[in-house]
């Protein structure tokens, strides 16, 4: 691949060429797969409240169609920005050399602080899983306990590399799927055996179309979260593209089919809430299927939140190397792990695991959108600024193409931003709270450039 065009006074040090790590094993297509799986599925678990919040019908018309307003597009940007940006901190680093280090600063800040809220419903979610089987390990402080443990064991996991979590991400995906396939078998089987209509005719426990919409949209989100890591990807210009594409079937197919064969099957939708796949399994499979669901939730939350530490420890790092933050964070162990980041972002994420699963989807969700906004802006003003970067991928249709895939997604992002009007954190509007939440990268950021000029005068003298 050619050298890319450097923009001199704005380019970060993270876009610079770095000599390869001889010990460092890289992300194949199949990990680099499961991983993007992980950062944006990790199964059909999560999807019962859509299902309580609108019925069968409804939540399986958004599952269809999401796909192709939300996720294929945002596949789509990630793959031409990958594929010819392929460096290390993913969309910080095309923010920042699409529109500067500010914007680039402000990238990073929201979708590190909309982790904070994504990376706590894992760990809850796990634990909700487990109550159904066994209540009593999770009652009072052993529920907590038990989400910090998935929280240490994702940071050690991490610490063993990039391929380490890959290639554990694959094979807990292949696993952890395994007592679904069986589960839309039964169901299918009981549907043709016994004609029950309770899922036709039932209504769900309290429509919310937003509700529904919501949930929806934060199960599709967390496509670009694979793009950190580009310099720990085997071929990522040929890889990328492939692994967006490949994992953005495969989501809906792991939404959909499961979904379809218990509505099928008769299960009403009003006793669908979180955690209801296990009453599902048990239901179709007796007591063995449903431990075996549960146990695959587990699989499932261990895994998404192994793949996304994977992820946002990399924004620190980088941001770090562009002198924004501490050089501290810029410490990697031999296998590439930036360590620093890792326990420093592991701690971080600890402190909300008390949070409401769905505040957590409306913070998370304004916070993660405002930042694919930007990334959408960055497609663009790219193809304007560098018509000739090489691009081994690229979104079909010139700068009308480049501006057509961010309108679904951009639409959907305000109208989630608008539905969370009535929502409150604490005694604060949630909507105030993000803005408030926003507002502070650029105060982080007039501090880091204070520092590094302080340094830098240090340094001279």
């Amino acid at each position: 691949m050619p050298e890319l065009p450097a923009i001199p006074e704005i380019e970060p040090l993270s876009l610079r060429a770095k000599p390869a790590r001889s010990s460092m094993k890289k992300l194949r297509l199949l990990p680099l797969v499961a991983a993007t799986y992980y950062m944006v599925a990790g199964g059909p678990y999560g999807l019962e409240d859509i299902i309580g919040n609108a019925g069968y019908r409804i939540a399986l018309l958004l599952l269809l169609l999401l796909p192709f307003l939300w996720s294929l597009p945002t596949a789509l940007m990630i793959g031409e920005l990958a594929s010819s940006i392929p460096a290390e901190g993913g969309f910080y680093a095309w923010v920042r050399r699409a529109l500067g280090p500010f914007w680039g600063f402000q990238e990073a800040w929201l979708s590190l602080a909309a982790s904070v809220f994504d990376m706590a419903i894992y760990p809850t979610i796990f634990v909700d899983y487990l109550t159904r089987i066994a209540p009593g390990w999770t009652t009072g402080h052993r529920g907590f306990l038990l989400a910090l443990l998935v929280v240490a064991i994702a940071a050690v996991w991490n610490l063993r590399g990039a391929a380490s979590v890959g290639e554990g991400s694959a094979a807990m995906m292949f696993l952890s799927l395994s007592p679904f396939a069986l589960l839309i078998v039964l169901a299918l089987s009981s549907a043709l055996h016994h004609h029950t209509h309770a899922a036709f005719s039932g209504r769900p426990i309290g429509f919310s179309f937003s509700g529904a919409l919501l949930v929806a949209l934060w199960n599709y989100m967390g496509w670009d979260n694979a793009s950190t890591v580009a310099l720990e990807v085997e071929d990522p210009q040929r890889n990328y593209p492939r692994a967006m594409l490949t994992a953005a079937l495969m989501v809906m197919l792991v939404y959909c089919l499961p979904l379809l064969a218990i509505w099928v099957a008769g299960v009403a939708p009003d006793r669908f809430s979180t955690g209801a796949w296990v009453d599902a399994a048990a239901l179709f499979g007796g007591s063995a299927l449903a431990l075996a669901v549960v146990c695959a939730g587990s699989l499932d939350g261990l895994g998404t939140f192994t793949s996304l530490t994977m992820s946002y420890t990399r924004l620190p790092y980088a941001m770090a190397q562009d002198g924004l933050l501490p050089k501290l964070f810029t410490r990697r162990l031999k296998n590439g792990a930036p360590w620093v980041s890792i326990l420093f972002c592991a701690g971080a994420w600890a402190l909300a695991l008390n949070f409401t699963f769905e505040r957590l989807i409306t913070m998370d969700l304004v916070l993660y959108g405002l930042s694919l906004i930007l990334e959408f802006v960055a497609l663009i003003v790219l193809r304007v600024r560098e018509p000739d970067l090489h691009r081994p991928f690229r979104v079909p249709g010139g700068i009308s193409g480049a501006i057509a895939v961010g309108l679904g997604p951009t639409a959907l992002i305000l109208y989630a931003i608008y539905a969370a009007r009535g929502e409150r954190v604490g005694a604060m509007h949630a909507l105030l709270f993000a803005a408030l939440v926003a507002a502070g990268g650029a105060v982080l950021y007039l501090i880091a450039k204070s520092a590094t000029r302080a340094h830098n005068k240090t340094a001279q003298s």
